[in-house]
């Protein structure tokens, strides 16, 4: 069995700065240097992962990345806090990139921060990168090897196939085969959970370990726990569990909605929702929801 990878966006960047630096800033001459410590003691987040890199056009300067499972209304005033800091700490102008790696809705994600307060005006522009229009022939060709576990959700990487050739790519190389639990985690996404475990000829419980899954449910968890009106707090409830039963199980843990839907207590709501997380298949939490449930 694989064992729980390194799958930090540090990680994934380091495997090539320099093509990278070259894909999110699309300045062919850049040379990437050191990545830095992008740890402000003002505030409580690290930013992901922040390079010093130089060009022969705009010398030094520093190219801030993050990247975001998905996109929220709050990132745009915290570009413009990440690049501040950074250029205060490092002392040089900075290039912010906003990487967003699932879709969230159909809204246009804003490119800059604007505010004006009695006239004083504060703008930060950056530059925005949506993972599923990035076509995923650019994974394989530059090569940006930090993309290939993304391949599942990049335009035109759902395909069986494709997914196959990224795969062996990544085993093929001793610094990229650890990688596979993130590329088997998007997958879910695009592929039903019985192929992907498959394909991949591992136990998907190494696919729970991940910190990507991690984040899914406690999305869902968060969904689940968001104050409101004793309605609201339920249907936050069935939108989390039925988000853990899609990400984990595909359509066949989406068919036990039905009977869960039929329960309206809600520490029973969250017991299965914790239920969720610990069984290793349907039948499994099926068995739970018979003896326990109903």
């Amino acid at each position: 069995m694989i064992k729980p990878a390194d799958v930090s966006t540090k990680r994934l960047i380091s495997l090539a700065p320099d093509n990278w630096v070259k894909w999110v800033t699309q300045i062919p001459d850049i040379v990437a240097g050191e990545i830095l410590n992008s740890e402000f003691q003002w505030i409580s987040r690290e930013s992901d992962v922040l390079i010093r890199v130089e060009s022969p056009q705009y010398g030094k300067f520093l190219v801030l990345n993050e990247l975001q499972l998905r996109y929220k209304p709050e990132m745009p005033r915290r570009m413009r806090a990440y690049a501040a800091l950074a250029e205060e700490k490092y002392n040089l102008p900075t290039y912010p990139v906003l990487i967003n790696i699932l879709k969230a809705s159909d809204a246009e994600i804003p490119t800059s921060y604007a505010s004006n307060i009695a006239g004083l005006r504060a703008i930060q522009d950056y530059r925005v990168i949506n993972l599923w229009e990035v076509d995923v022939n650019i994974a394989f060709a530059q090569p940006l090897p930090s993309l290939l576990p993304f391949v599942p959700i990049l335009k035109g990487g759902e395909n069986e196939s494709t997914i196959r050739e990224a795969l062996q790519i990544l085993r093929a190389d001793e610094q990229l085969n650890q990688l596979e639990t993130v590329l088997a985690f998007f997958a879910t996404f695009v592929l039903e959970s019985t192929l992907v475990q498959e394909i991949m000829r591992w136990d998907m419980a190494v696919l729970h370990e991940s910190p990507w899954y991690q984040e899914i449910l406690r999305e869902g968890e968060a969904r689940g726990e968001a104050r409101g009106e004793l309605r609201g707090r339920k249907e936050e409830l069935y939108s989390g569990i039925e988000l853990a039963l899609e990400i984990k199980f595909g359509n066949e843990g989406l068919e036990l909605m039905p009977i869960i839907s039929q329960i309206t207590d809600l520490q029973k709501l969250k017991a299965i929702q914790q239920a969720i997380k610990t069984v290793n298949t349907v039948n499994e939490l099926q068995q739970i929801l018979s003896t326990n449930f109903t």
